[in-house]
């Protein structure tokens, strides 16, 4: 019993991520978005919302590049062209992929917000840090940083690599401080995220591979957590430093007279992939840092893999430099930050407002998900629904013919496959009609029209209508894994009163009441494969508005209901209302 409950748990599990996955909540139409530098896409309009403005992007060959920002839903993004790819195949693994990435969310890592995947238009769209990168800061020579800073900016990297080696990504794989970007609160998160068959990285400079453990260079090994160990042991000396990446220390007259070493870029690569004892490595001043960080600093970048410590014991000896404190100093360096950079209250309250507002509206979209739209406005204003009665409705049911025996001939992945692209038909179809969904329950599919928005006597011709348009696409259907299998549903209609109201409070469901309810049950089991099975009820108002064919089938004696007259519902006749977006 135990196991069996485990599967259906996990299939559960499985199912309820599928479905996010398919949601493509990271998906941006590219006309919601205004780029600041020019427009891109089509020629159809953009939303117009503001004046030009970039953020810079550090290079480690000291040029300065521009990345470009954008809005969307008036909120200032950045935005990164991935130029290389043309166009993009949208399998599952990188839906998978884009959805764990939009849902990445830590104080110390930058947010993908989303991405815009067109024709000729592929951009990863992420979180906007006004401060630029950390090369940007410890390369302005303006900007005066004592050692309490440095603390500060080391412990927020320690805890935004340690949430991505706790994440399904295992580990960062390029991390450099043109990586290492800085929001409007001197908050630094680690960034370039997207999905790995966008990037190119095999097509890095040698200024890009400063920072790239010796193993990776030689293509011994690939981008793991012990690399990034590697990578942050370089950060680090960059960091205390204060004199470039990869800084080796020279001629003094050379050094003082031009910034630079004997060494360039390519040098340096060609030395470290190089296996010499000891090992070529950055220079590490015993005049800018403690003995025990000179320690730690050079385990980090030792040459073999297994020498590095992990990273819970950098934190650790990092914590332990620090009296044991966790973030040093926490308070004097928010003020040593807000006296050096001139921050105020005003931001902090207008980035709390943001996050409370995003959470505000996430709630909501759950809410919507779960419960009809109006039932939502009143819980948000009374904090309560009261229950409902309507004097007519019309309810469709339907379930597959032999779902059972398709069960035996399918894993329960593939039964789950069926129904979420069976459904996911089905959702498309409804939503061009004044209709509402109730649930589904396995291969049941429940559909109301008349609440909770009343619509006269409309709802007995929208339901006829959605029910002829859902047969039709079933016809057409094809199971993925058994494409040769005949799909076959029964249909059952039935028009009369009912209750509604909200059930629940830890999964609140929005439920109906009635005989109605049970009644159209009984036209759906009480069916045929391929056959709209009506009661008279709904027969009758089908007459009385017109424009549908109905011939009478027979009296049945159904369960519970005793004899009664029911009827086919053939075709539409009067089709002079188009579905949106559709061509009469």
């Amino acid at each position: 019993m135990v196991t069996v409950l485990v599967s259906v748990y996990l299939i559960y599990r499985r199912l309820q991520w599928q479905r996010m996955v398919n949601a493509m909540r990271w998906n941006v139409n590219p006309d919601d978005i205004t780029e600041d530098r020019k427009k891109f896409g089509s020629s159809r309009s953009r939303k117009s919302l503001g004046t030009s403005r970039v953020t810079l992007k550090s290079s480690t060959s000291r040029c300065q590049e521009y990345i470009a920002t954008g809005y969307l839903n008036g909120v200032t993004v950045a935005l990164k062209h991935i130029k290389h790819i043309d166009e993009v195949k949208m399998t599952n693994a990188l839906k998978e992929e884009l959805t764990q990435l939009h849902d990445l969310l830590s104080t110390n890592t930058v947010r993908l917000v989303g991405a815009c995947v067109e024709p000729g238009i592929v951009i990863a769209i992420s979180e906007y840090c006004s401060k630029g990168s950390l090369q940007d800061v410890l390369e302005n020579d303006d900007v005066d940083l004592d050692w309490a800073f440095k603390q500060s900016v080391i412990f927020d990297i320690l805890k935004g690599l340690q949430f991505l080696h706790e994440s399904p990504f295992k580990c960062h794989g390029n991390l450099k401080s043109s990586n290492c970007l800085v929001d409007n609160r001197f908050c630094v998160k680690l960034g370039d995220f997207a999905p790995v068959s966008w990037q190119r990285r095999e097509d890095r400079s040698a200024n890009e591979l400063l920072w790239t453990a010796p193993e990776v260079l030689r293509k011994a090994n690939k981008e793991n957590q012990q690399s990034d160990i590697y990578s942050l042991g370089i950060l680090l000396q960059e960091i205390v430093e204060r004199k470039g990446p990869f800084f080796v220390e020279t001629d003094d007259i050379l050094q003082k007279t031009y910034g630079i070493s004997k060494y360039n870029a390519e040098d340096i690569i060609q030395k470290v992939i190089e296996i010499t004892c000891p090992p070529f490595r950055p220079t590490l001043s015993a005049d800018e840092c403690s003995q025990q960080m000179r320690n730690l600093v050079c385990r980090c970048w030792a040459e073999f893999a297994d020498e590095r410590p992990k990273l819970k014991e950098v934190i650790q000896e990092f914590n332990a430099m620090n009296g044991g404190r966790g973030k040093v100093n926490l308070m004097d360096n928010l003020i040593s930050r807000m006296e050096q950079y001139a921050n105020n209250l005003e931001s902090l309250v207008e980035e709390r407002t943001e996050k409370y507002l995003e959470e505000k509206k996430r709630v909501e979209e759950l809410l919507h998900r779960l419960l009809p739209a109006s039932i939502v406005t009143q819980i948000q204003e009374n904090g309560n629904v009261e229950p409902e009665t309507y004097e007519c409705v019309t309810i469709y049911f339907s379930d597959i013919v032999g779902f059972t025996k398709l069960s035996s001939m399918s894993t329960p992945v593939q039964i789950i496959d069926l129904l979420n692209d069976l459904y996911t038909v089905f959702d498309e179809i409804i939503s061009h009609f004044d209709v509402y969904k109730v649930e589904t329950i396995g291969d049941a599919y429940m559909v109301t029209s008349g609440l909770p928005k009343r619509n006269g006597d409309r709802h007995v011709s929208e339901i006829s209508k959605m029910s002829l348009k859902l047969l039709s696409s079933v016809k057409k259907f094809k199971i993925r894994h058994c494409s040769d299998y005949p799909l076959q549903i029964r249909i059952g209609l039935h028009s009369g009163p009912c209750a509604a109201g909200v059930v629940g409070l830890t999964m609140p469901r929005y439920c109906l009441f009635g005989d109605t309810v049970n009644t159209a049950s009984r036209m759906e089991s009480n069916g045929e494969p391929l056959k709209i099975h009506i009661s008279s009820s709904t027969n009758d108002l089908l007459q009385r508005i017109g424009g549908f064919v109905t011939t009478y089938r027979q009296e049945l004696e159904v369960k519970g209901k005793g004899t009664m007259r029911t009827y086919w519902l053939e075709d539409e006749i009067a089709k002079e209302e188009t579905l949106p977006g559709t061509v009469p």
